[in-house]
């Protein structure tokens, strides 16, 4: 394979040598990462459940009143708890290194001009990652948390949060909106390689819509709030990702 212009060719052991060096060092930096959410376990936790209190800003601005109190049910059930949420901070703390390191591991595949056009790519995936990450924390999170709190079936069932199930949400409702955010730069990248273009994307905008409520119904309960809270800023990106197509692709 073409080495980005220069002229270096790399065998199949070459690039498995890569890679087993890419997932070494990635792995790495996330175990450390995970070593320090161990070690700094008070301010995690606060940071973890701080959503889950009723003074949360999000519940002050819109008037939302709760009382939560988690329970633990099982014996090892916080050790693990501690773990998910040790792993899922270094996730999100390493996630600039990570993405550094793919970069790294792709480079050498590309030409000059391919190269130039992804790294933008790379460089943006960071800053739309955290976007997602923060929306995720201050927004689709309190509304999740808020429309189960005060769901029943019946009068005669309370709601009793475990830890564990308050967790599972925290990290999959935070790590899947940082990852949606990152729509924005897939369709960068793909119009500076010429595969998309402005009018291809303001064409599909009826489509843009059904896929953004699919994907806010997957990462959301199916409340219409917190699929409004999702989707809205789903949506927003695309628009946006219109904007950053080059103007020479626009052949409207």
């Amino acid at each position: 394979m073409a080495g980005g212009g220069k002229g270096k060719e790399m065998s199949f052991w070459d690039h498995l040598e890569e890679l087993r060096g890419t997932l070494f060092r990635s792995i790495l930096a996330l175990c450390l990462f995970a070593i320090l959410g161990f070690i700094f376990k008070d301010p995690l936790f606060r940071v973890i459940f701080r959503p889950a209190s009723p003074d949360f800003a999000i519940y002050r601005l819109l008037g939302w009143d709760f009382s939560m109190e988690m329970i633990n049910v099982e014996m090892a059930a916080q050790f693990f708890v501690h773990l998910q949420a040790a792993f899922g901070a270094a996730l999100i703390l390493a996630f600039p290194y990570l993405v550094w390191e793919i970069w790294r591991f792709v480079v050498p595949a590309l030409y000059d001009n391919e190269r130039k056009a992804i790294g933008g790519a790379f460089l943006m995936a960071t800053g739309f990652f955290y976007m997602g990450v923060a929306a995720g924390y201050f927004l689709v999170l309190p509304a999740c948390v808020q429309f189960f709190l005060n769901y029943s079936v019946s009068p005669l069932v309370s709601n009793s949060i475990t830890i564990s199930s308050y967790m599972s949400m925290f990290t999959s409702t935070v790590l899947l909106v940082g990852v949606s955010f990152e729509f924005p730069t897939v369709i960068w990248a793909l119009s500076r390689i010429g595969l998309l273009d402005r009018a291809t994307l303001r064409k599909g905008r009826r489509y843009a819509v059904v896929a953004v409520l699919v994907l806010a119904a997957i990462v959301t309960p199916a409340d219409p709030l917190s699929m409004i809270v999702v989707a809205a800023p789903l949506y927003l990106l695309y628009e946006i990702s219109i904007l950053m197509c080059p103007r020479s692709n626009d052949i409207d």
